[in-house]
Order: C-alpha cells, then structure tokens, then sequence
C-alpha cells in the first residue's frame, strides 16, 4: 500500500514527476465508490506490525528509563529521550510507519519537557515558570522533530506546548489573571482553531499531510474551545438542570454543525466525552443509576450513525448557505 508520503518522496527523488502524482491521486479518487474527502482519511496504522513496533519501542523505552534511573531520574529520562530519536531515524525516517511514529514523537517531546522540569525543579524559580520554560524546550523539540521527520501530530504537540507555555508565563507574571483561566483557555482553543483552518485550507482535497496537521490540531481544539463553556455553566460541580443539558444539547448541535461544514468530525469525537458525562449524570439524577450511561451511549450513539449515513446530504444543505469566499475554502461537496 502506498500513503501519501510515498508518493511525495517519489517525486520530490525524481522517480515521479508532479503531473504522474497529480494523475495517480485523481485515478485513485474516481475509482473508490466513497469519495477520499467523506473519508476524512489520515493514516494512523497500516498493518498488525505497526501494533507489533509499538509494543518493542514501549518496552525498549520504559526498560532504559528504568535503567537509567537506578543513576537518578535525570539520566533515565536523558536515555530514554535519546533512544526514542534514535528509534525514529529508522523507524519514522526510513519505514514511515504511522503509529509507531507518534509513539516516538511523544517520547521525545515528552522526555523534553521531563528532563527539563528536573533541571529546573533544582533552582529557585516559580512552579509557573518552571512549567513555562519546560513547555518553551517542549516546543522547540517539536519544531526540531518536524524539521526531521515532518509527522502530522508533531504539529498538535507543539501547539499543546506553546499553549502551555504561554498560559504559564502569563501566570507567572501576572498571577491575578488566574482568575480569568477559563476565557484564557476559551482563546487558546480559537487561537488552534483557526490554526487548524489554515492548514485545513491549504489542501482542501485532503491529499497531503497538512490535512493530517489538521486532524489533530482540530482534536486538540474542540475540548480547549469546550470545557470552558461547560465550566462556566458548572456542569462538573454537581446536580445538573434541565436547563443546563439543554445548553450542552445546543452547544453539541453547534459544533455538528460546525463539523459537518468542515467536513472534520475529529470537532465532535473531542467533544463527545462531555454530552456524555452531561445526559448519564441526568438520567442518575433521576434514578436510571444502572442503565444510566447505557441509555445515553444508546442514543448518543444512534444518532451520530444516523449523522453519518447522511453527512454529505447535510453539507449539501448547509455549504450553500455561507458566503463564496468561505465555500472556497472548504472541502468540495460530494
């Protein structure tokens, strides 16, 4: 099977030329019966060896770490850093395998900003600074990584950290403004929204990675943009109202809505988890304990299929609605 990747290194080696790509994607895309953009396709694993190198790379990993730390904990994450690199020179760099590829991104930005804390926790600085410049090293080994490897969601962990970093470095400057974290986050998330929408519209056939950059950077998006919302609306802080699930009803049919125009149902998985929390702690409200969550996931679920067995005949209805300057920048109806 050949991805995306393979066909970009083809001819970025000479061995296909721009328009024999350009013809191979097309002939591929007239001959699946569903089109590749319904797909909303992105590669996370491409055979059982993919699982079989993830489960070596875990065990490799956490056996050196644990190693190293029979010296101290810095020299544990030191190694452990290092060997997932390593392990992505070959395993990322040359086999271009999907999930093991994320594995050993996260080791790595995540080995980062360890071995950062752990130098930093030995001098006299502020939890909130320690985590900031943590989080500033987290964001430049991502970038690092990306100028090596390019993986998709090298980008979504970079942003993660930026997010982090920023909001860190702001309460370690200004702590008053702690008490404003739930606007502050309601921003990073539509500051990684529309960061999203940038790569989203830069390869509205979804043929290249920079749709694989949006996947992930519209997953991260949508619990930014709503857990602040359901925060404010104290959804978390025990008995729900009738009113409140209405809220949260209305704020999921938004981000449908939102979904559906984008062709990215990655928006409502993200936000999933909350509507679910919302309608089961209701139903146990009412003494449906048992079958409480099962009623939900039964109705949740019975709608996002009936959703998806009419998801283009929806965008039919709604992407005629918006202005043209936007519908251009947005995946074709199908």
């Amino acid at each position: 099977m050949y991805s995306n990747d393979d066909l970009d290194s083809a001819q970025k080696a000479g061995v296909l030329t721009p328009k024999d790509v350009a013809a191979f994607r097309q002939y591929i895309t007239d001959k699946r019966v569903t089109p590749v953009v319904d797909e909303e396709y992105f590669r996370l694993i491409s055979g059982f060896n993919d699982i079989f190198v993830v489960i070596a790379c875990l065990l490799l990993l956490s056996s050196i770490m644990w190693i190293g730390k029979s010296e101290s904990v810095l020299v544990g994450t030191v190694l452990q850093t290092v060997t997932a690199w390593g392990l992505a020179e070959y395993f990322t760099g040359k086999r271009r395998m999907a999930l093991p590829s994320i594995l050993l991104l996260l080791a790595f930005v995540g080995g980062v900003l360890g071995v950062s804390v752990i130098v930093l926790s030995t001098m006299d600085l502020t939890k909130e600074l320690t985590i900031a410049i943590a989080s500033a090293a987290a964001v430049f080994s991502a970038w690092l990584h990306w100028q090596r490897f390019k993986v998709p969601v090298t980008i979504a962990a970079g942003t993660v950290a930026l997010v982090s970093c920023v909001m860190m470095a702001i309460f370690a400057v200004v702590p008053q403004v702690r008490e404003w974290i739930a606007p502050i986050i309601f921003l990073a998330g539509a500051g990684v929204f529309a960061l999203a929408m940038r790569w989203d519209s830069s390869d509205i056939t979804r043929q290249t990675r920079r749709s694989d950059v949006a996947f992930w950077l519209h997953l991260i998006a949508a619990p930014l943009l709503v857990h602040p919302i359901f925060s404010a609306l104290n959804v978390f802080d025990g008995e729900l109202r009738l009113w409140q699930v209405g809220v949260v009803t209305v704020l999921y049919i938004v981000i449908a809505i939102i979904s559906i125009t984008l062709d990215r149902r990655a928006m409502m998985v993200s936000a999933l988890i909350y509507v679910l929390y919302a309608f089961n702690s209701v139903l146990e409200q009412y003494g449906i304990v048992s079958l409480g969550f099962a009623f939900t996931a039964f109705g949740i679920g019975a709608g996002l299929l009936v959703l998806s067995a009419f998801w283009q005949r929806c965008r039919k209805i709604l992407i005629p609605l918006l202005p043209v300057k936007i519908i251009s920048k947005l995946p074709a109806l199908q």
